[in-house]
């Protein structure tokens, strides 16, 4: 037997199998155990969502010989003659190659002939946005007073491209995007039956990328699974088959972009793209992820519209104290811009580099959000001393530069446990999250009595280890490799100050390279 792909081996057969449509289902059955059926239906919504599905299971259910609960019972000659696609009751037509008036006024001919077995002639009418003005005109009458025995179902997924004159006639109802539990759900009950293991975190990605649909959600499963064939599916696996990007990337971004440093933006993107991830996917994923920070920022109360896990959800919102509303609003400018260029770029990755470099740049752009990026950079310079006017008299300039030069002396001795700490420095740092990693970068690690000092001259790391529970996490990491317990001050350099001018390096003493790689 051939093989069948899993959004038709397992499309539902039934109303109770249909999942994220409960509103729609409830009536549907009401109205057949009502008696209550009418003449015309429009199911409009996005794709994948099942309204051709539910018109086949509507289609069983008014035919059916002895119905459960207002769905068909799956086992009578009419239910197994429609499933098997052999009913001449149920007619199915495509309006995207069936959509001119000659098709119609078929249509318009056959409905004269009562059904020849059952009680209804079903006619579900595919992408009827499609039918030209001829076509839909044709239609009008036959939709607005057909024969007892006949019921359309037309469906779309534009459903501002139907005629006014076709609305009035017909119920509407309107199918909801499928959420990510739900999905999550059904493809967890699916591989069990499959005997196919999947890890959590890689069925919570493909629901994702889904974007609401159950069919593409299989489809995706079911390209992952093939690729992986007799193999656990786990997240990184599904990553690499999606070509899609880690979240944590997007942090990392994040803190590059915030601290205006384009060259290590752009080395992250060339990462991305040596992984052979897809660009255009990239640019979506990074604009959602900046949508979700929006939503945090805006208030504390979004759980139900950011659809993700508690842990992102708080890392999320993490994040989100790190960056102003201006920003973050100018970043999705940009962004939302960019996802509407590149699909037409022959240069994706030349694109996108330049409006990396446009994020890090405010100056390049002339709009009020950019400018106001540009008075905040402007301030940040003048609070952190680097923004210097220049010194007339030579005398003066020279007496700086030997200030400049002065360096602190070395700390004569370095407790055991603060020396253990440099020596491991990187291993520490490396056990923690993007956030923290980005954000202890370039550091410089002192003493000051029996404590740890961890000196910096960015404003976002001590605004980020000023927080308690950043500043336990750094403990915590500390505490996990050496098996001890440090007291570590965080400290910014005041304007003026220079690392080794203010605070002298012990990892110098103790022949230490503490610069994280990325």
């Amino acid at each position: 037997m051939s093989y069948t792909a899993l959004y038709r081996k397992f499309r539902p057969q039934s109303f109770i199998d249909v999942k994220g449509q409960e509103h729609i289902v409830i009536t549907l059955k009401n109205q057949i155990k009502a008696d209550r059926i009418g003449h015309a239906y429009l199911f409009c919504g996005t794709r994948g969502t099942g309204k051709t599905t539910i018109a086949k299971i509507f289609a069983k259910a008014v035919n059916c010989e002895s119905p459960i609960d207002g769905s068909p019972c799956g086992e009578c000659k009419s239910c197994r003659t429609i499933s098997a696609g052999a009913s001449m009751n149920v007619i199915e037509i495509d309006a995207a190659s069936n959509n001119g008036v000659d098709s119609i006024r078929e249509i318009r001919e056959e409905v004269a002939y009562s059904p020849a077995e059952g009680k209804y002639k079903v006619y579900i009418i595919d992408e009827v946005h499609m039918l030209s003005i001829g076509a839909f005109n044709a239609l009008l009458k036959t939709l607005e007073e057909p024969p007892s025995y006949v019921i359309f179902i037309l469906a779309t997924t534009e459903v501002h491209k139907i005629p006014v004159t076709i609305l009035s006639r017909c119920q509407r109802y309107d199918f909801r995007r499928i959420t990510m539990d739900t999905m999550i759900e059904r493809l967890k009950d699916l591989m069990e039956i499959e005997q196919v293991k999947v890890e959590e975190k890689a069925f919570r990605l493909i629901a994702k990328t889904a974007d609401g649909s159950m069919r593409d959600a299989l489809s995706l499963l079911e390209q992952c699974t093939g690729f992986y064939f007799g193999q656990e599916l786990t997240y990184d696996k599904a990553l690499e088959v999606l070509g899609a990007v880690d979240t944590g990337v997007f942090s990392k971004l994040l803190s590059f972009l915030l601290e205006k440093d384009s060259l290590s933006s752009i080395r992250l993107l060339e990462e991305i793209v040596m992984q052979g991830r897809e660009l255009n996917q990239f640019v979506l994923d990074f604009t959602w992820y900046l949508r979700n920070l929006l939503l945090v920022k805006a208030s504390h109360e979004m759980e139900d519209v950011v659809d993700m896990s508690s842990e992102n959800l708080s890392r999320l919102k993490e994040e989100a104290k790190l960056i102003e509303m201006n920003t973050l609003l100018r970043f999705i400018r940009i962004f939302s811009k960019l996802s509407g260029q590149i699909k037409f770029a022959m240069q994706k990755r030349v694109v996108i580099e330049i409006a990396l470099i446009k994020l890090c740049t405010p100056n390049m752009e002339e709009n009020l959000d950019s400018l106001t990026e540009r008075i905040k950079t402007l301030e940040e310079k003048i609070q952190k001393g680097s923004f210097e006017i220049a010194v007339s008299n030579p005398k003066e300039r020279v007496e700086k530069e030997e200030r400049k030069r002065e360096k602190a002396p070395l700390p004569k001795a370095v407790p055991e446990d603060i020396r253990e700490v440099v020596k491991n420095w990187n291993s520490i740092v490396g056990t923690m999250e993007p956030l923290f990693q980005n954000a202890l970068k370039g550091v410089q690690l002192s003493s000051e009595g029996d404590k740890l000092l961890i000196v910096t001259d960015k404003k976002l790391t001590a605004a980020c280890f000023g927080q308690e529970e950043h500043r336990k996490e750094l403990l915590y990491a500390i505490e996990s490799k050496i098996q001890k317990k440090v007291d570590v001050i965080v400290k910014k350099l005041e304007t003026g100050q220079e690392f080794d001018e203010t605070y002298p390096d012990i990892s110098k003493m103790i022949h230490m390279d503490i610069e994280i790689e990325d």
